[in-house]
């Protein structure tokens, strides 16, 4: 074999090593791709979706999809460079650098916790939003997350203590809390009532300035709420806030007489407020490709989304913007009767 012959299949099998290398190499990107989906007014593992005990229900049908995205890599599990390729070159899967769903300094651990928190929100703020919607009336509540190590708070509350006053004033909400503890200078005693299961406890707690000279007494506080009835959301391992409007409707739909959909198969996604606006939301492609292979042929489209989900939506699902629960409500009215139109998702 000539010297010639020798150097240029030995550059080649480097090149194909240093390829083969290059491949199996973690890189800082994440997959997203069509999770799957779930039907708020059925059964996941044999248990109802939604639950609701203490007010009267009515029998549903057809469904009421809420979808997600699954992801692959992230910290401490990265995907390598032929599994990102694979995704670029497929046009249901996203490709997204890892910061997007794992900010820096954060572990998968936390991102998870925090998609759980989310989830526990959404649910909590779905109720809401479904009684709002049917006029029932319910109360707001401010309850303790958690307190801040080393602060004065720490130990002295439990997580789930309803704060009921502050120096003798009613909570309104978060905000009027913060606003009392404002109103002390560094060292002063702050007198809170708060209920604790069956107990009414009064806590006294000093205040602290904080790094910018503002008294603090470290409590994380979260809105809750005080329901007339019980209602359950069970979703198994589905994370995050995307699915708080179809939790509200499958709510509404159960707690209402006849079949809200007429038996039909309706999709979609988007966050929820207590008042029942619909917020836009991450991962619209994969959520829409996800809908339409469950069998959905109409996907509820946040209004946010609107001109991401137009650029990719797949054949055979009709895109209907929604701004509100209530919205939705009557989209799906005109889905089920087949009578009026329903508000559509444009480029722009």
């Amino acid at each position: 074999m000539s010297r010639r012959a020798l150097t240029l299949m030995v550059a080649g099998f480097l090149t194909l090593a240093l390829a083969i290398i290059g491949a199996v190499l973690p890189v800082p990107y994440v997959v997203l791709s069509p999770g799957p989906t779930e039907n708020t007014i059925g059964d996941v593992d044999g248990k109802p979706v939604i639950s609701i005990k203490g007010r009267q229900t009515y029998p549903t049908d057809g469904k009421l999809s809420l979808v997600t995205v699954a992801y692959q890599g992230g910290p401490g599990a990265r995907i390598d460079l032929f599994s990102a390729l694979r995704g670029w070159i497929d046009p249901t899967i996203a490709v997204v650098p890892e910061e997007t769903i794992f900010p820096p300094a954060t572990t998968a651990k936390q991102v998870e916790e925090q998609n759980t928190q989310e989830m526990t929100n959404s649910q909590d703020d779905a109720t809401a939003a479904a009684l709002t919607e049917l006029k029932i009336p319910y109360t707001s509540v401010v309850t303790v997350a958690s307190t801040e190590k080393g602060l004065p708070a720490d130990g002295k509350f439990k997580r789930g203590d309803e704060i009921v006053s502050v120096d003798g004033t009613p909570t309104a909400d978060r905000e009027s809390v913060s606003a009392a503890v404002r109103r002390h200078k560094a060292g002063e005693t702050v007198t809170f009532v708060v209920n604790r299961g069956d107990q009414s406890l009064t806590v006294a707690v000093p205040t602290t300035a904080s790094k910018d000279g503002t008294p603090v007494v470290g409590i994380v506080m979260r809105s809750g709420y005080k329901f007339p009835f019980e209602v359950s959301i069970n979703v198994g391992d589905v994370g995050g806030p995307s699915a708080g409007m179809m939790f509200s409707l499958g709510i509404v739909d159960k707690l209402t007489p006849g079949a809200m959909t007429g038996g039909k198969a309706v999709a979609g996604t988007g966050t929820i407020t207590p008042e029942g606006e619909v917020g836009p939301i991450g991962g619209i492609q994969q959520k829409m490709v996800g809908a339409r292979e469950a069998g959905a042929a109409f996907f509820l489209t946040p209004a946010d989304n609107c001109a991401e989900a137009v650029k990719a939506v797949p054949e055979g699902l009709k895109l209907i913007k929604v701004e509100s629960l209530h919205e939705a409500v009557q989209a799906i009215d005109v889905i089920r009767t087949g009578k009026g139109t329903t508000p559509s998702c444009s480029a722009g």
